[in-house]
Order: structure tokens, then sequence, then C-alpha cells
């Protein structure tokens, strides 16, 4: 008898796969505060690693005495001040909108949409360019690490600087299992088996039969939807002669 693929065990949805998130800090967004006119010093209290995240996480505290977290900056240290509102001044770990933020600035944590929390740019390394602000239609535009550039609203906020823990890709793994405990604590997974290294009854590829078609109907029972579902055509693609 065959075995249940990876991908039908994992939306089956048991413990074994529920994301750990009792062991996370906390939910990283902008709060009220930074969209409040005028600016406001908040300081440094501490800096935390959080399983789930591969930036470490800031927490702040505000001169009217809130304390929030946010994604720490390249650079910050416990200590340090930032300014945070709509009126703050353009400085490393600073959050403002767009608006305010010079051409040519590193950016990360990047809203999409006003009031969305932040959605681009939120791990280790990954920092975008503010390019420029559009006169004309005020939006202003934000070039990605992968050359994309997005028009956004000006009333977007951000963080200035670069997510910390950016050299992190550097230093290698060396062994699976220190591979495989990094993992296992943000539930990833791991190791990823290619099919046709596996047995007959634990994949459809499996069982040495290279050779075979990898290309499956639409409407195939859900043991056999692996490789190409419902393809036009496979491979690289034939350059037409004109």
């Amino acid at each position: 008898m065959g075995k249940m693929l990876g991908h039908q065990r994992r939306g089956k949805g048991s413990t074994a796969y529920r994301t750990p998130g009792h062991r996370y800090l906390t939910a990283i967004n902008y709060t009220s505060v930074v969209r409040k006119a005028g600016a406001m010093l908040a300081q440094v209290t501490a800096i935390k690693d959080d399983p789930g995240r591969t930036t470490l996480v800031a927490e702040l505290l505000a001169e009217n005495g809130l304390k929030f977290s946010t994604l720490a900056a390249e650079g910050l240290s416990v200590g340090d001040k930032v300014e945070i509102g709509l009126d703050a001044k353009p400085s490393l770990g600073a959050i403002l909108p767009l608006e305010k933020i010079p051409d040519g600035s590193n950016v990360f944590n990047i809203e999409m949409n006003p009031g969305d929390g932040g959605k681009a740019c939120r791990s280790g390394g990954s920092s975008a360019l503010l390019v420029s602000h559009d006169e004309e239609t005020g939006e202003v535009n934000v070039q990605l690490a992968s050359k994309r550039t997005l028009k956004l609203s000006p009333r977007c906020t951000a963080t200035m600087g670069t997510p910390s823990c950016g050299g992190r890709t550097e230093k290698p793994y060396r062994k699976a299992g220190s591979k495989r405990r990094a993992m296992h604590a943000r539930n990833r997974r791991y190791p990823i088996v290619r099919g046709t290294a596996m047995s007959a009854f634990a994949h459809p590829h499996g069982g040495r039969s290279f050779g075979k078609s990898s290309v499956v109907s639409r409407h195939a029972s859900p043991g056999q939807k692996v490789g190409h579902i419902a393809a036009r055509a496979t491979g690289r693609r034939k350059s037409r002669r004109r």
C-alpha cells in the first residue's frame, strides 16, 4: 500500500505541521503613535532574537510611555534614540512617511498601503532604495533588490536604514543537523527529497521509472497530482523561425 505524499500530510493540518506561534515574540506593526502629527523620541530598551524571524526585534519606549516593538535596523544598539512621527527627521532607525524621506535613502518594513503595518523588505538585509518623488502624481518610487520599482502612496510608512542580520547567509550551516533545527524553529519543510529518489510506494515518480511523462491530468486523483499538472508544454521553449 502506498503512502500519502508530503504536501497531502501537511495539508491535512495536524499538530505536527502547525506553525509554532507560541514561540514567537510578537507581531510587528506600526502603532498609531507613528501616524500622529509632530515628532517623538523613542529609546531602544532591548534588542531580542525572534525564532520566527530573520531580523532582530527592537523594543522601543516612547516619550509618552508607550512601549512597542519594531524591526531593528543595522547599527542600532540599546540606548539609542530614534524619532517617530509624521514630522520626524530622517536618521538611522527613524519611522516616518515616505514623503519625508529624501531620495537615495535605504528603507525597509515598507507599507504597501497606508495603515497595513509594513509588508515589504522585512527579512534580514533586504532593504529597498527610495528613488524619487513624483511631483505630478505625488507617488513615491521605491526600487526593490530585484530592480522592480513600486509606486507607493506618500502616506505609507517605512523605517530608514537596512534590517539587521544582513550577513546571515554568509556563514554556512556545515551540518545537516544545524540546518534542520533552524528550519524546525520556523516550521519549514526540510529536507526536500526529490520524488525520483523515493521508492515507488512513496511517490508516483519513484521506483527508478525514468522516461515516464510527468504531465498529469487536471482531473487526476489527489495522490496522482504531482509534477506538471495540466501543462500545455514542458521543457525549454523552442525558438520559432520567422
